[in-house]
């Protein structure tokens, strides 16, 4: 069992703040909007205890204030402020058709550094009927730009099932020319409403997951692209970035950036009630906040330290892969009730080589210190990008022979990834139409 001085902290934490939802998504994990389960949501004090517990085991956590629909709690920009305040990177995460120009101001007053958003399609008719409700296509675009308006970065939030995977070349060109600063592609775990929906078979998983896996390897180039990539639920994006390129920084089993299931290890989501949970996918509570405060429950939770030293099963239990990959442990649990079976989605056969250990950080020699502007600057960037950027920053000043990393370096550094304006916010392109067909 890990002991309370070698658990890391969360680099992340799904808030749940409700299970009220003005739509009815076909997918959704928390059945919102139909399931009310014992005691109702947290009060506004509760919630802030919560981000209080969180704050005390790092201030480079990211908080992803989330539903049901969290625009239809009033009390949400005081949460993101509170969060905000404690030093916490701050998301809101929703279906974008209650995020107007006003609101959208509101959060990023309150602290809030993007909102992610969630896109299904650019054909409004299956995004509608995947969200289950009419006009939420033109809503959710409506937000993006409102988003734009007030200089608030946004994800988007792209769930890939076999009805719209034929999209995902369109789905990144869109994002990147509408200015998103992620795209993140979600992988359904079939929980909640989503054990009714339609599941992505294994070949059209497989398929979609590398072609993730080569956008994001693209995009990662440093030469001027302006939108990260992203495979979500999706662990076994580890072994096809290590398959693709070694070398790449993403292959190194640190960070957040590293991928890899990181369930109770460096992920956990609290549900409305207050139930601290592995994931969003997973209903197995490990104590409730409301007994027992959140920094205990990360710390001493029986269920987080079993998935920290975890004793795989099936082809996960036998794969070369599984020290970086690990399968996700939610997809067994919904459909098993077995918390260390294999990952059924993926198709990878294990061939019995040795196990493939976690590539080692780079060597490097040599202190680097900041000064303090260029600190304070590296604090407001989002923990799964700061580790990144520190390494960056480091390496950069080592070339140069100095010892101290400057904001202008940083600018600098900026300016040679994302060219002499910074990210561009362009005005929202047509589906299937670039900025340069307008």
């Amino acid at each position: 069992m890990a002991t309370a001085t070698s658990i890391d902290p969360p680099f992340l934490v799904a808030l749940n703040l409700t299970r009220r939802c003005n739509l009815n998504c076909a997918h959704c994990y928390l059945d919102a909007g139909t399931r009310m389960r014992g005691g109702g949501e947290m009060s506004t004090g509760e919630v802030k205890a919560v981000l209080d517990g969180i704050a005390s085991l790092s201030d480079e956590a990211m908080v992803v204030l989330t539903g049901g629909e969290p625009m239809l709690r009033p009390d949400t920009p005081e949460l993101a402020r509170h969060a905000s305040g404690l030093g916490l990177m701050v998301v809101v995460g929703s279906n974008g058709t209650l995020i107007d120009t006003a609101r959208a101001a509101e959060l990023k007053e309150a602290g809030v550094i993007g909102a992610g958003i969630s896109l299904d399609s650019l054909d409004p008719a299956y995004h509608d009927g995947f969200r289950g409700r009419p006009g939420s296509w033109e809503k959710t675009m409506a937000s993006l730009d409102a988003c734009r308006k007030v200089g608030l970065g946004f994800q988007i939030h792209f769930s890939v099932m076999d009805g719209n995977a034929h999209e995902l070349d369109d789905m990144i060109a869109f994002a990147r020319s509408a200015g998103a600063l992620v795209l993140n592609v979600f992988f359904l775990v079939c929980t909640g409403r989503g054990e009714k929906a339609a599941d992505i078979s294994k070949e059209t998983h497989e398929k979609v997951l590398r072609k993730v896996t080569r956008a994001a390897h693209d995009a990662d180039d440093g030469e001027g692209d302006r939108m990260i990539i992203r495979a979500k639920c999706a662990p076994h994006f580890k072994r096809m970035a290590m398959e693709l390129d070694p070398s790449w920084p993403i292959t190194l089993a640190h960070g957040y950036e590293a991928g890899g299931c990181l369930a109770g290890t460096r992920y956990c989501r609290v549900t409305p009630e207050g139930e601290v949970t592995p994931c969003p996918y997973m209903e197995n509570s490990a104590g409730s906040v409301l007994d027992k405060g959140f920094a205990g429950i990360w710390r001493d939770a029986p269920l987080f330290n079993a998935l920290r030293a975890p004793k795989l099963e099936g082809r996960c239990g036998v794969c070369e892969y599984r020290k970086i990959c690990g399968g996700c442990r939610a997809r067994p649990m919904a459909r098993d009730g077995d918390l260390m079976g294999e990952d059924f989605n993926c198709a990878y056969e294990p061939r019995g080589g040795a196990v493939i250990e976690p590539l080692p950080a780079p060597g490097r020699s040599g202190a680097v210190a900041w000064t303090a502007g260029a600190e304070k600057r590296l604090k407001r960037i989002p923990s799964f990008l700061r580790r990144m950027i520190r390494k960056r920053c480091e390496d950069y000043i080592r070339e140069q022979g100095r010892g101290a990393v400057t904001v202008e370096d940083m600018q600098k550094l900026a300016k040679r990834r994302f060219g002499a304006g910074g990210p561009s916010m362009p005005g929202r392109p047509m589906p299937g139409r670039m900025d340069s067909d307008v």
